[in-house]
């Protein structure tokens, strides 16, 4: 039926199926990206974006897997490719690429793909995806640029470029992209299966013209959006309003000893809107820790959006609610051309600033700050003279909130959770390494009223000789406390090495020589508690020991909580210890 003939969707019901049905196509063409790519670090944690724009650039819909960074970028990058590109240019089976982190991308090894879907021979709608693919050069293995001082270290950088011309392969371009990796069958695999996802959103969205006509489905498109936006300024006019004040501070960027920086924002809550300003966040780093636009526009509103229902559709309307200023030659903000690559820390840096800022705003929804994702690459060549590389991560505990222990090992800030760390068998089949190890560690969140995430430690032995790179944050200045919280405690990477010496790394470091033998360990961070350790309930302190999130000792030390030889509350000891802690503080 053509879309003119077609009848027009006035059923609630129907339109809820159809809003369904792009939903689905996106978390479908994730799935397709995730079982069509090569790279192990795909493959086993799922970390595939996939997401509908209409031919203004706006956000119609995104996969739920997706991390809002990945779903912000494709937003904020496809109208570099619209600029670059007529519309009227394009034709059937086009497929653009581009990670330029000034046009909208993140860094090099992050690709973003994008097809044009056409309805009477005019674009109308975009299938957009992404994923951190294997290796695309620059100085470090996997895209891993702990120590890059400008983007060109950190690997190709790619403004839009046609990747397949009316549905044929433009040969020049992907042996471009071969010729500039360290793995060049795994990207050229890795590269496909974006064209993949995005061919399978392509087939799904005119699969719902056909049905339901183009006309219509524009309108329901129109709807969700506005649907979110309504939402989204519901729920902020519930939000005092006024001026809110955060900020958080970053260990370092591993090139100048001893530096530190800040994330700073005001936050202006207005009538169902709010305006977020970076004034005062330090200059940008000559480090990989500067962030792109479209990457610290995410961290603002996802830490919006933690104050605002979470069935809210995440599309448009969402970032129609915030206005964000973002100073120029900060970490915020870099001139080209600051390396990116390492963005994760001022953007979840920015998000945490925001979080204290609403905080004060609304006390009953404070949380303590948390700990961020933890990386590292190995990479060498194995004994049939074969290179490898291995990407891998972890994450440390989230903040304790009011009312709520933090979570542990959860990547909230970046991917959503634990259900995107790869699994330690699949890794162990594919790399010459072994993992000896891999636990929550106890005592390692912040004390509290409630109490802070565990973060986990890792321990891998490599079995040739490999290179090692990390990167981690709020490691040497720990995840803080709220409230009369205690801080998370601070992780760590160091090296086992053969002969019995333990070699201590910093938080970002490149290019670590192993030996076969060698055992790398990495710990993460625990989140920080929420209020006076002493008002935690002596029978959560308890079944904390129980559990092993928390020592006997430190149940004594810090709770004031005695346990009986049979490991029960002891009231009368409990009592009196809390009461030589309360004196012992207002000493």
């Amino acid at each position: 039926m053509s879309a003119a003939t077609s009848p027009s969707i006035d059923d609630t019901i129907t339109r809820e199926i159809v809003k369904s049905a792009l939903a689905v196509a996106v978390e479908e063409a994730s799935i397709v990206v995730v079982r069509s790519a090569y790279s192990a670090f795909i493959q086993e944690g799922a970390d595939a974006c996939a997401a509908l724009l209409d031919a203004r650039a706006r956000l119609v819909s995104q996969s739920d897997a997706t991390s809002l960074m990945h779903g912000a970028s494709l937003r904020a990058s496809l109208p570099a490719l619209l600029e670059d590109f007529e519309i009227a240019s394009m034709q059937p089976g086009d497929v653009y690429v581009l990670n330029d982190p000034y046009r909208g991308g993140i860094h090099a090894n992050d690709l973003l793909v994008f097809r044009p879907i056409f309805v009477d021979a005019a674009v109308a709608w975009f299938g957009g995806t992404l994923i951190h693919v294997a290796d695309l050069g620059g100085a470090y293995p996997a895209g891993l640029a702990s120590l890059a001082t400008d983007v060109f270290s950190e690997g190709l950088v790619l403004p839009p470029t046609r990747l397949y011309a009316a549905g044929k392969p433009v040969l020049s371009v992907q042996r471009l992209l071969a010729a500039n990796s360290r793995t060049p069958d795994m990207v050229l695999g890795d590269v496909r299966a974006l064209v993949a996802g995005v061919n399978i959103i392509s087939t799904r969205v005119r699969e719902l013209i056909a049905r339901h006509g183009a006309s219509d489905l524009a309108r329901i498109a129109d709807d969700s959006i506005a649907y979110a936006e309504k939402r989204m300024r519901e729920e902020l006019r519930q939000i005092p309003r006024g001026v809110y004040r955060g900020a958080f501070r970053i260990d370092g960027d591993g090139i100048v000893a001893d530096a530190h920086y800040d994330v700073r924002a005001r936050v202006e809550v207005g009538d169902g809107d709010v305006h977020v300003d970076f004034e005062g966040t330090s200059p940008q780093s000559p480090g990989a820790i500067n962030a792109s636009l479209s990457q610290i526009l995410s961290g603002v509103v996802y830490a919006v959006r933690c104050f605002a229902d979470p069935t809210i559709p995440m599309n448009e309307g969402c970032f129609r609610v915030i206005r964000a200023s973002f100073p120029e030659g900060s970490l915020v903000n870099p001139l080209p051309p600051a390396a990116c690559g390492g963005r994760v820390v001022s953007v979840t840096a920015g998000t945490e600033a925001v979080l204290a800022a609403l905080s004060s705003a609304l006390p009953q929804h404070a949380v303590a700050q948390s700990a961020i994702i933890h990386v590292y690459a190995l990479s060498g060549v194995d004994d049939a003279g074969v290179p490898w590389l291995c990407l891998n991560y972890d994450f440390g505990g989230l903040g304790a909130r009011s009312g709520s222990d933090g979570a542990d090992a959860t990547g909230a800030f970046f991917l959503g959770g634990r259900s995107v760390i790869p699994q330690i068998e699949p890794l162990e089949g594919r790399f010459p390494l072994r993992f000896l190890r891999a636990s929550l560690l106890e005592d390692s969140g912040g004390a509290g009223t409630w109490r802070g995430g565990r973060g986990t430690e890792s321990a891998v032995r490599v079995l040739t000789d490999a290179e090692l790179t990390v990167r981690g944050d709020r490691i040497d200045v720990p995840p803080g406390g709220l409230g009369g919280g205690a801080a998370g405690v601070g992780g760590s990477y160091h090296v086992l090495r053969g002969d019995g010496r333990r070699e201590p790394l910093h938080s970002k470091q490149a290019k670590v020589k192993l030996r076969a033998g060698d055992v790398f360990v990495m710990r993460t961070s625990g989140g920080g508690g929420l209020g006076p350790p002493t008002g935690r309930d002596p029978e959560c302190v308890c079944a904390d020991v129980d559990a092993r999130r928390v020592s006997r000792a430190a149940a004594d030390s810090v709770y004031g909580v005695v346990l009986d030889a049979s490991g029960r509350v002891d009231d009368d000891a409990t009592d009196a210890r809390r009461r030589a802690i309360a004196g012992a503080a207002s000493a």
